[in-house]
């Protein structure tokens, strides 16, 4: 009697391999342009999303260096009426700022507290933020 020899094919599921990531440097002035579009496209060049590579479980993001922060406009009656808010966890340890204030006296904390909260939630965040540069 004789024996069929079965073959069995398994489904491989292939990873993508980490591409060589090339960083480029990005300059951006600041001047005259609206706070949330400029903090969008920085944090599009952070992560890396304009290029054709872009893999989101990979850092591939670029460089990117902004200079005149303090230049930067906001739409509408924001500069007088957006105020920010942050909390001690004590009673009465609430403390509020208003946007002029914050952008008179570190326009570049401001656009960099913008960029960092529409960067990813996980442990690539820090190492994306690291990449941005901002001068007044």
């Amino acid at each position: 009697m004789e024996t069929k020899k079965t073959t069995t094919t398994k489904k491989v599921t292939k990873k993508a391999v980490k591409p060589g990531v090339v960083r480029n440097i990005h300059e951006i002035d600041a001047t005259d342009q609206i706070l949330g579009r400029l903090a969008t496209r920085i944090a599009v060049l952070l992560r890396g999303k304009n290029k054709a590579t872009y893999l989101p479980h990979i850092d591939g993001g670029e460089f990117v260096v902004v200079t005149n922060a303090s230049k930067i406009k906001t739409s509408g009656k924001k500069i007088q009426t957006k105020v920010y808010h942050r909390y001690s966890g004590y009673p009465g340890g609430i403390k509020t700022t208003k946007l002029s204030d914050l952008l008179a006296n570190n326009a570049s904390k401001m656009l960099r507290d913008t960029v960092y909260h529409m960067l990813p939630k996980n442990r690539t965040r820090e190492k994306m933020i690291k990449r941005l540069k901002i001068s007044n």
